[in-house]
């Protein structure tokens, strides 16, 4: 027999939006491994918030709110708003029930602030990589470092002398998108510099690359299990991937002797010598016959080497994730600080993603 089609919704419902989500939904082994992570940044969250006032809106739902942003590539706050209006299984990992209002878009610009005044995000990453310490699955043995260029959220047409001419042309009748001619111009970053984002940098990944303003990306990754075990976003310079990789390694090494693999760009003297000083033996790739490699016979005669060129791959498993998924192709922020934030908080991210596949794995 046919059923019915009525049009009249109804007014209460006895259903929570806990009975909603299914048992065996991802989110759930995630949502329980965040809510221990908030549980325990509480102390943070008390000193960057005033002891008087109005209540706000509470971290611990702005932070969920944002990683789901991360995982479902969910391109603006806007719209991140109007999905967790209507997104049932949205509001039961924030914490909302089905008659409670949504905030306001700016709630994340007002707060933002707040959350980098207290470094919540490198602090989230720690508390996520104890839980896996916790299950063991890091170890002091084995490393890969890396780096990727982001790019800034600013357009080419932005980048000009840091200097005006005077003889200069006046503005175009549309300043918004003026139309500029680049042709015979030399341009670099000692001499130019955006006005949309002055902390972004002119670089090109290679030879017959197109140049674009960017972020360099830099993370440090545990072989064994693809875990990201140390991540910051810098300014994009010629030196910046090195030095950084060199500091991040020496936050990770312990006394143990261990290994860090990298590509070809490491193969320097400078970066070698850097982390034979850190009793660090480097796995980098070897150059090309072009000229020396720094990494000789000494390193490249083990079997680990080998095994470390394999295992080295794996970090690009972790730039594609963020990149396609974690919305770290084009950041969203100006300023070293924020891109460096949401960088972290990304990658903290990756690992929970990470974990959780592991613990499925496992079971």
């Amino acid at each position: 027999m046919r059923g019915d089609d009525p049009q009249q919704p109804g007014v209460f419902s006895f259903i929570m939006p806990e009975q909603r989500v299914p048992q065996d939904h991802p989110l759930r082994a995630i949502r329980a491994m965040v809510d221990t992570v908030l549980h325990e940044l509480s102390p943070a969250f008390d000193r960057v918030y005033s002891k008087v006032g109005r209540p706000s809106i509470p971290p611990e739902h702005l932070l969920r709110a944002l990683l789901l942003q991360v995982l479902y590539t969910i391109r603006s706050e806007r719209q991140l708003m109007e999905q967790l209006d209507y997104n049932l299984l949205y509001r039961w990992f924030v914490g909302l029930n089905m008659d409670d209002p949504i905030w306001d878009p700016t709630t994340f610009t007002k707060n933002r602030q707040r959350l980098l005044d207290g470094d919540i995000a490198q602090a989230f990453f720690e508390r996520v990589l104890a839980q896996a310490r916790d299950r063991q699955l890091l170890s002091a043995e084995h490393f890969t470092v890396d780096a990727t260029l982001i790019d800034a959220w600013a357009g080419l047409k932005s980048f000009r002398p840091k200097q005006k001419d005077p003889t200069d042309p006046p503005p175009p009748d549309d300043p918004g998108n003026p139309t500029v001619n680049f042709h015979g111009e030399r341009r670099s970053n000692a001499t130019h510099q955006s006005t949309t984002d002055p902390d972004a940098r002119l670089v090109r990944k290679g030879h017959g690359r197109e140049a674009k303003l960017s972020y360099m990306g830099h993370v440090v990754m545990k072989n064994r299990h693809g875990l990201v075990v140390r991540a910051q976003a810098t300014v994009a310079t010629g030196t910046a991937e090195a030095h950084t990789a060199e500091d991040l390694v020496e936050q990770v090494v312990g006394e143990r002797r261990c290994t860090v693999g990298a590509d070809k760009a490491f193969d320097t003297r400078d970066f070698v010598d850097a982390m034979r000083d850190l009793n660090v033996t480097p796995h980098a790739a070897q150059q090309t016959m072009s000229r020396r490699s720094a990494i000789d016979e000494r390193t490249t005669r083990h079997p680990g080497y080998e095994i470390s060129q394999r295992a080295r791959k794996r970090v690009e498993e972790i730039f594609g994730w963020l990149k396609t998924v974690g919305l770290m192709r084009k950041v969203r922020h100006r300023g070293t600080v924020r891109v460096d934030w949401m960088f972290v908080f990304a990658c903290a991210v990756y690992n929970l993603v990470r974990l959780r596949n592991l613990q499925e794995a496992t079971a």
